[in-house]
């Protein structure tokens, strides 16, 4: 068998070479348009809020922007209910917007990156509108997955499948007499039907949606849920256990033929468009799968950003990682957070630092300073691995989940699915703090905001951060230009980053890494620990990181860059 070292390098040999694609290293910022920065003054984030903010997108140093849903959207699921996709919401803006952002964004050397919902669309969309006036049987209706329900009256759902956000997965409607009709598939909302994509307009509209995106300059786009499209058509009552192979509605093979039509769109351009995929998989193989040649160009590890802060359990991850890319031309993803997950200035500061949607409660203790050290010393090991890295926003500030949200607020389905017992997923997209001062500290002229701020933010702003070389955005920005400095010289060497290795250090709970002369050292037990010989420190994740390094230890909760 071979060595961890041989299988990295074999692992990144074509995603590293001097001649791999842009997002084979890249470094990509997700926007959350409601909550990033609002222009107009109406308490919404918008496009030309993030026109106006694109110099801290430059200065952070970013690659590329990705976009959750801007599309027209009731927002019943913070936009990832469409009912078009070649229109903007008009609460973010309109179309002439979203093409002169991509072209702005562009020529300050930033791609932009945008979300495709396949799975469903919103009840709105004009195509679900036209299905519920048809007549059962129709093609209109074929679009989606209507059935008649069990029972002597059709008074019981088709299937008892479970709702990804708790709850039925089917609704009943109503026929114009007023009658009860047909119930049609939601493995999300009511307010998100699934699409049928065994019918030929379904496959025909995605594609053409890509091309839409493609031709006003999108560079690449995020596929959301991307495991979940194909269905087993016999409607089984009783669903597979996760994991199962045969689950009805998840990661059947019917899906890798949808990909390879959408990567044979993204290859006609002569600057090939990005595909990077929402696969929620433990099983390695069939997670492997969907990064065949032919079809996506990377998937989110969401194994890395669950898992929690232990040496053992996150060593283990990275080297599954690179083993599931090992002979792929796929590139690996790191990502600490998104809009879904908790944030990690919050999460690293509990007991139980891993993340899952199954127990995500009100009320669960955290140390904040211990998880905000935590989350920099993480966000310096995930820069410093092969790949590509993903960035939410706000992540760069330190920001904390918003966990005491008043509950008339909460707008996440979650929430009120779960009948409050989960508290869903609005405390991670609480708006940004641009600056220390206004009651919505910067974040609107007029000081509204769609979600209140903690008061404490004003001084994670962003305009506060700038002037503090300690605060984590300073981090943040030292980390990144640090990077793109180890990834030129790499691909200018004809490495790459496949110059990666693993490192030898006697602690267990030290994660050690190598790439060329730079060590990486990051620290995940509760006492200093020793510290190799080296030249220089280039990078600590803790301001006192300094004070320990001239006693040669490296402590607890944190990271350091060494050349050695």
């Amino acid at each position: 068998m071979s060595s961890p070292e041989t299988r990295v390098a074999d692992a990144l040999t074509t995603a590293t070479r001097a001649d791999a694609p842009w997002w084979a290293d890249a470094v990509v910022y997700q926007v959350y348009v409601r909550s990033f920065a609002d222009a107009n003054g109406d308490g919404t984030g918008d496009l030309e809020g993030v026109l106006a903010h694109l110099d801290h997108l430059e200065s952070l140093g970013v690659d590329a922007i990705w976009f959750t849903p801007w599309y027209a959207s009731p927002m019943a699921d913070g936009g990832y209910d469409v009912a078009d996709y070649r229109a903007i919401d008009p609460a973010f803006g309109d179309l002439a917007t979203a093409e002169r952002l991509i072209a702005e964004a562009s020529a300050r050397g930033i791609r932009t990156i945008v979300d495709i919902v396949p799975n469903h669309v919103s009840d709105r969309h004009p195509w679900f509108q036209a299905a519920l006036a048809a007549e059962p049987g129709s093609d209109e209706r074929a679009r989606f997955w209507f059935r008649p329900g069990r029972g002597a009256c059709g008074e019981l759902p088709p299937t008892e499948w479970v709702s990804s956000f708790g709850g039925p997965t089917w609704t009943r409607t109503t026929d114009p007499d007023g009658r009860p009709g047909e119930w049609y598939l939601h493995v999300f909302s009511p307010a998100q039907p699934d699409l049928n994509w065994n019918h030929p307009a379904v496959r025909a509209e995605h594609e053409e949606v890509l091309r839409f995106w493609f031709d006003r300059g999108a560079a690449g786009i995020r596929v959301d849920s991307a495991a979940m499209l194909v269905k087993d058509a016999s409607l089984p009552v009783a669903p597979a256990a996760a994991g199962d192979p045969d689950h009805p509605h998840l990661d059947r093979d019917g899906v890798h033929e949808i990909y390879r039509a959408w990567r044979a769109v993204a290859d006609e351009y002569d600057d090939p468009r990005l595909l990077v995929g929402e696969v929620w998989l433990a099983d390695p193989a069939r997670f492997a799968r969907y990064l065949r040649d032919d079809e996506l160009h990377g998937a989110f590890n969401f194994e890395f950003m669950t898992k929690p802060w232990d040496a053992a359990a996150l060593r283990a991850t990275i080297a599954e990682t690179l083993d599931w890319h090992e002979g792929l031309s796929a590139t690996p993803t790191w990502a600490l957070s998104n809009h879904d997950l908790t944030r990690p200035a919050t999460r690293y500061g509990r007991a139980d630092s891993s993340f899952s949607f199954e127990q995500k409660r009100f009320g669960t203790p955290t140390d904040h300073a211990r998880g905000l050290a935590r989350a920099r010393a993480a966000a310096m090991l995930a820069a410093f691995l092969p790949g590509s890295l993903y960035i939410y926003q706000g992540d760069e500030l330190g920001l904390p989940e918003v966990e005491d949200l008043p509950d008339e607020l909460r707008e996440d389905p979650m929430f009120a699915r779960s009948g409050g017992v989960d508290p869903g997923r609005d405390g991670c997209r609480v708006p940004l703090p641009w600056t220390p001062a206004g009651a919505s500290l910067g974040f609107s002229p007029t000081g509204a905001a769609w979600l209140p701020q903690p008061a404490e933010w004003a001084g994670l702003s962003v305009e506060a951060q700038a002037r503090d070389e300690a605060s984590t955005l300073s981090l943040y920005r030292r980390m990144l230009r640090l990077r793109r400095d180890l990834v030129r010289e790499g691909r200018e060497a004809g490495a790459g980053l496949a110059d990666f290795a693993w490192a030898e250090h006697p602690d267990p709970d030290v994660i050690a890494l190598r790439r060329g002369d730079i060590l990486h050292l990051t620290n995940l037990g509760s006492r200093p620990t020793a510290l190799p010989p080296h030249r220089d420190l280039l990078l600590a994740s803790t301001p006192d990181a300094r004070n320990h390094l001239e006693r040669k230890e490296l402590p607890a909760d944190t990271s350091v860059w060494l050349r050695t």
